[in-house]
């Protein structure tokens, strides 16, 4: 709990095109206004609103606020955390997407959540951030953060990627696959659960490396520690490769390329349920226990 932490301008970030938002955001608006709290909002929650109104970019939004509000799913989410954490400004995320494993407040919780976290009454959960850099020909031409993972994919119609992994300097194997995952605590739950990856705890400080569909069976998922040094190092065939972060931006990649992953110094602060352990999250998310 942060009982000495008050907010005072809060910015809004919402997905694009979802409908109910014409319903949530006028009313929400006059809420937090009625309680002297000032309010920035993006240009696609202002599409929603029927007055007119005109929305700033994400960017200036995260850098006036003190607190993002966010309605929408994982999506929506992943693109404001990586505006909130090197910022150092925490995330209350609302889901109003399907399934939501970083929006664990529903729409009914909006109001109390909001309650809770102007009175101070919130728990935050500090969430490792992955800072990767792309060289080419010796020099880095792109440095991004990002929440969930980092992947080098193969495009529909392209061969197999072959791949070599480095971790902290050390040779670990050259792979043959239709790709790689690195993810994060958080991201675990994401792509690389699906390609067999681990569920881990967002406590663990550790990256999980996951290989999709490798051509040698015996190419396992590995967890590391997050303070290592991952190098990633294209060999073979590279074309139609891409470098895919958070699911949400491509790279096309060229031989000999190297992607260079660690731990961003900087964490996401997120402001979780109080009352729902992560285990519950889990439990709701992916049905266990249900016939």
């Amino acid at each position: 709990m942060h009982p000495g932490q008050s907010f005072q301008t809060i910015g809004i970030i919402s997905r694009p095109r979802r409908s109910n938002l014409v319903v949530v955001v006028p009313p929400l608006l006059k809420w937090l206004d009625s309680r002297g709290i000032q309010t920035l909002i993006d240009e696609e929650t202002a599409e929603c609103l029927p007055n007119g109104s005109k929305g700033l970019p994400r960017q200036r939004v995260a850098d006036a606020s003190q607190l993002l509000l966010v309605l929408g799913g994982d999506g929506t989410m992943l693109a404001a955390a990586r505006l909130a954490a090197p910022r150092g400004i925490p995330i209350l995320p609302i889901n109003m997407g399907s399934l939501g494993f970083l929006t664990s407040f529903t729409l009914e919780e909006l109001h109390p959540a909001l309650d809770d976290t102007l009175e101070g009454r919130f728990s935050l959960s500090e969430r490792v951030m992955i800072s990767v850099e792309l060289e080419r020909a010796t020099k880095v031409i792109e440095t991004q953060r990002v929440l969930n993972d980092v992947v080098i994919n193969k495009g529909a119609l392209a061969r197999m990627i072959e791949l070599e992994l480095h971790i902290d300097g050390a040779f670990v194997c050259r792979y043959r696959s239709d790709g790689l995952i690195v993810a994060s605590p958080t991201g675990s739950t994401a792509y690389s659960l699906s390609a067999g990856g681990p569920i881990v705890h967002p406590a663990v400080e550790s990256f999980v490396i996951t290989p999709i569909c490798p051509h040698t069976l015996s190419d396992r998922p590995l967890v590391i520690r997050d303070s290592s040094s991952i190098v990633m190092k294209l060999s073979g065939n590279t074309e139609s490769v891409f470098l895919t972060l958070d699911g949400q931006r491509g790279i096309p990649l060229q031989p000999t390329d190297l992607v260079r992953v660690s731990r961003a110094k900087e964490p996401l602060k997120l402001i979780y349920p109080p009352k729902k352990s992560y285990f519950e999250i889990l439990r709701s998310k992916l049905k266990w226990g249900e016939a």
